[in-house]
């Protein structure tokens, strides 16, 4: 397979040009416009933030993707599935409030919102896998699996799972009603080594389904209600939460990558990646930590594969910054350094073998052309 061609621009602008406008720019330049948008539905997948969260990427870049999509002919609007834990996104009413809140709304973007899987979370389409090694159907958003073209408009940052939310993090788990959600997480379960618990309680602020209870003084996650959402690994910060399958994350990854092939099969899609505010965590957290790197740029690609991959070369080449949860484990003469940014970061994750799969099963390649603008 030949390489695919990956775009990119810094956050550097001139005096009287946007951010924005500079984002429009990259995109035309990658060929979005090519893509026949004529009279056709356009989903413009996008994350809009847990309440507290202030790292998700800002509606101004939503609308500059939604109004080159209409100025080309098509009919935008702007998507995302309920979670799957308790929080301010888990039903279509309070999704579109936290969306309003976080500032999203159809004067800021320039498009409707539309949550895809329903109410409720439970509209959604069977779509087969082809070539599906862990799943052989997924279970999408139904506005989703309806639009015409497929665009993706990512906030790349850190997830303590995966390694890194990028593309395809974006859309596979994204794009997962809550049933895919809980599809895709149920490989593992985590567990708790009482000896290393100082039952701070951080992790019961961070369970997505109520399964953690102290009745014993430490720590104890009860595996019938526990959904494997490891939100509660990434905030122990004494490590005494633990995956007890070791392959788990490898295997939400690979999950990861064939919902993002159901949802890509058939349809035009295009792919655009901001490397800005990048937080340890997902947006998914009710907060955000320090960034663990610098701002890099803006990166756009019709392979999401390539870009997930220009992407992580790209946070693997810049200098972590001191004061963050990156900065402070490599600061510590005790740390086993992995020299990756990602695992040094969150140690218990895996992200390599998620782009692996996704390249091995036809969604894209790994090999890629920088083109600087």
């Amino acid at each position: 397979m030949e390489k695919s061609k990956v775009y990119y621009t810094d956050f550097r602008t001139a005096n009287g040009i946007g951010l924005p406008t500079k984002l429009k720019k990259l995109i035309q330049k990658a060929g979005m416009q090519t893509i026949d948008m004529d009279n056709k539905f356009v989903a413009i997948k996008i994350h809009f933030g847990e309440l507290g969260n202030v790292a998700y990427l800002r509606p101004n870049y939503a609308k500059a993707v939604a109004d080159l999509v209409k100025e080309i002919g098509g009919k935008p609007f702007l998507t995302d599935c309920n979670t799957l834990y308790p929080g301010s996104r888990k039903n279509a009413l309070e999704h579109l409030s936290c969306a309003q809140e976080n500032g999203f709304n159809e004067l800021t973007t320039g498009c409707h919102i539309i949550i895809a899987d329903g109410l409720r979370g439970t509209d959604d389409i069977i779509v087969p896998i082809e070539g599906g090694e862990y799943c052989q159907e997924a279970y999408i958003g139904r506005a989703v699996m309806d639009a015409d073209i497929f665009i993706s408009l990512n906030h790349f940052k850190g997830h303590e799972a995966t390694g890194f939310g990028g593309a395809l993090k974006n859309i596979g788990m994204g794009c997962g009603s809550r049933a895919g959600k809980m599809h895709q997480h149920n490989q593992g379960k985590p567990s708790v080594d009482a000896s290393m618990c100082r039952a701070c309680k951080r992790c019961t602020k961070e369970c997505g389904s109520n399964a953690i209870h102290f009745d014993t003084g430490k720590a104890v996650i009860n595996q019938d209600e526990c959904k494997g959402c490891g939100r509660c690994i990434g905030a122990c910060a004494f490590d005494a939460i633990s995956n007890d399958n070791e392959n788990a994350n490898e295997i939400l990854g690979c999950k990861i990558a064939e919902y993002s092939k159901a949802v890509l099969d058939g349809r035009p899609s295009f792919h655009i990646s901001l490397i800005t505010d990048v937080s340890p965590n997902c947006d998914c957290h009710a907060e955000n930590d320090a960034p663990i790197l610098p701002d890099i740029g803006m990166f756009a690609s019709f392979d999401p594969v390539a870009l997930d991959q220009a992407c992580a070369d790209a946070c693997l080449a810049a200098t972590p910054i001191s004061n963050s949860q990156l900065g402070d484990h490599l600061a510590d003469p005790h740390w086993h350094h992995h020299h990756d940014h990602f695992l040094d970061s969150n140690p218990n994750v895996r992200w390599k073998e998620t782009l692996e799969h996704a390249e091995k099963i036809g969604i894209g390649t790994r090999e890629y052309e920088l083109v600087k603008l």
